[in-house]
């Protein structure tokens, strides 16, 4: 690509005409160029064996009842665009309806080179501040959600004591399908000893729902062991990051004016709107440059 600018800059002419669209030639090149570099610049940082890997995406409603449950599903629609941007193919797994609207808990399989390591940044809580499209007063609401973001660990070894587990089924309560609230579907796993739940029922078939709650237990599990290491390494503390309701990562301020900032990167944009349909990069790039290692 750089022989390719090279040889434009050799074909300026004295026309002014014909530089002007060898000019324009080369700016467009120079971007791919630049594009390019930032790309490879970002894969050097996705060092750690899990970045790799597929993912399982998770939003939570917090508190604040139709508030919450609305920004949570604004969330989830940033994020399926943001999906889509980064070529990234994506499907529900579990999904609980808010009580009026939105969603109170979603949980998304994302499919793609490299899904883990770019949307590790994700992971925390993400606070909205608008102007509520609920209250008649028109009053300022701020709302939570908290984002959690897990490796898929189908080629990775977790070992499960099947005594250490409770099963349990329930009719699904996902928008449409015939199957739907009419039959023991959906499928809730425990495991007993850490109380960790994993939920889905996405599928018609019970023992595939069996089958992606598992995976999705083997990712929680395989995540609580990387978090518990963490824990453990001094040199890592740095990394740590609180997901408590009281410590947001990302604030989405639609009144009194318009801003998006990161507080770990302290990257913001007035563009609520772009963000809002998925234009996600800038704050993904500034956290890998911030908190990834090159290799």
């Amino acid at each position: 690509m750089k022989r390719d600018i090279d040889d434009l800059l050799d074909m300026l002419s004295e026309d002014e005409e014909e530089s002007k669209d060898i000019i324009r030639e080369i700016s467009s090149t120079f971007t791919e160029y630049k594009t390019l570099i930032e790309e490879l610049e970002l894969r050097g940082m996705l060092s750690a064996p899990e970045d790799k890997k597929d993912c399982l995406f998770t939003i939570h409603a917090g508190s604040g009842g139709t508030e919450a449950s609305d920004w949570a599903s604004m969330l989830l629609r940033m994020y399926t665009r943001f999906f889509d941007t980064m070529g990234f193919r994506w499907e529900q797994v579990d999904f609980i309806p808010g009580d009026t609207v939105g969603i109170k808990s979603v949980t998304v399989e994302v499919k793609g080179e490299y899904a883990y390591g770019y949307l590790k940044s994700e992971s925390g809580v993400h606070r909205l501040i608008r102007i509520s499209p609920f209250d008649a007063a028109h009053k300022r609401h701020t709302s939570f959600a908290s984002v959690y973001v897990l490796p898929e660990v189908d080629d990775i070894e977790v070992t499960i004591d099947p005594s250490d587990l409770r099963v349990d089924t329930y009719r699904s309560s996902g928008a449409g399908g015939q199957h739907v609230n009419k039959t023991d579907s959906a499928v809730r796993i425990t495991h007993i000893p850490t109380g960790i739940v994993a939920a889905s029922q996405n599928e018609r078939s019970q023992t595939f729902n069996k089958e992606t709650a598992m995976k999705l237990l083997k990712a929680k599990l395989y995540q609580m062991k990387l978090d518990e290491e963490k824990a453990r390494l001094a040199t890592l503390e740095d990394e740590k990051k609180d997901i408590s309701w009281g410590s947001q990562i990302r604030t989405y301020t639609f009144q009194p004016y318009n801003l998006v900032k990161d507080h770990r990167t302290n990257i913001e944009t007035g563009n609520t709107g772009s963000v809002m349909d998925g234009d996600l990069k800038k704050f993904v790039r500034g956290y890998l440059i911030k908190f990834g290692k090159f290799e």
